[in-house]
């Protein structure tokens, strides 16, 4: 698609400062990985500063790895922010389904506000969408119903994009749903890559107000990039600086050449 090309290359000329709330595990990663395609990474979690920080910024990441009460009220106070500015959030409800807590807390933050990009793997988006499966810490855990489904059904009861990683990455909104096929196994051998992934989608929404097709591009690009990067790596060490690398140097004929996106529904 002609279209993830044309949002890269705004997320590069915009370069959209992304305000995050995010976990401890990953926040080093996810800054770095932001300011490989262009995009401006901020980190700020005091409950005196989100509301101004969100203000200056163009988008919201929420990440719930490293989980909190006082975290979850730095987010509830610069998502109000954000919601009345009319800037997208994202939320990364890492760890969905493994705790009575966590399950508590992310659906609190949906209620409350208005959620833009509902992003978690198979089982974390299970869960939010009300069955019974455990997520193992934050790796998922098979889930036996259709994920096309269950994403499309969340994204029109929350009027929100919903994006479920795996093998095949699905991005739904209330019209349509998209599957997208680039990525690497190796991916899935570093710490932060799903984090990483949602720091992205903030960066690309932030350019284009067609969400779904922006987090499609972000994941088509980022999965592209470990493609490249795993066929110049050993292990995974030399593969994250490869990474880096590859999302850096990427071209619009690399994402013609390699991209593997398609509409399903």
């Amino acid at each position: 698609m002609e279209r993830i090309s044309v949002i890269f290359e705004k997320v590069r000329k915009e370069r959209p400062l992304v305000h995050h709330i995010t976990n401890w595990v990953t926040i080093y990663d996810c800054a770095n990985v932001l300011r490989t395609v262009g995009a401006l990474p901020v980190m700020a979690h005091a409950r005196e500063e989100v509301s101004e920080m969100t203000h200056i910024s163009s988008a919201l990441v929420f990440n719930i790895g490293t989980l909190s009460t006082g975290l979850v009220e730095s987010m509830k106070i610069a998502g109000k922010t954000a919601n009345k500015e009319g800037k997208p959030i994202v939320l990364d409800a890492v760890g969905a389904g493994a705790t009575s807590f966590r399950n508590e807390k992310v659906l609190e933050l949906i209620r409350e506000l208005k959620i833009d990009v509902i992003k978690g793997n198979r089982s974390e988006i299970a869960s939010i969408s009300g069955l019974d499966v455990l997520t193992r810490g934050v790796e998922s855990t098979e889930v036996a119903q259709d994920m096309k489904e269950i994403a499309w059904k969340l994204a029109r009861e929350r009027e929100a994009t919903v994006i479920v990683t795996g093998k095949e990455d699905i991005v739904a909104d209330r019209n349509s749903v998209y599957l997208c096929q680039n990525g690497h196994p190796m991916m899935g051998n570093i710490v932060g890559t799903g984090c990483m992934a949602a720091s992205l989608a903030g960066a690309f929404a932030a350019v284009d107000e067609d969400y779904a097709m922006a987090c499609l591009s972000s994941l088509a690009v980022f999965g592209i990039a470990g493609e490249i990067a795993a066929g110049k790596s050993f292990g995974p060490g030399s593969f994250k600086q490869n990474l880096y690398d590859a999302l850096y140097n990427l071209s619009g004929n690399d994402i013609k050449e390699l991209v593997k996106t398609e509409k399903a529904a």
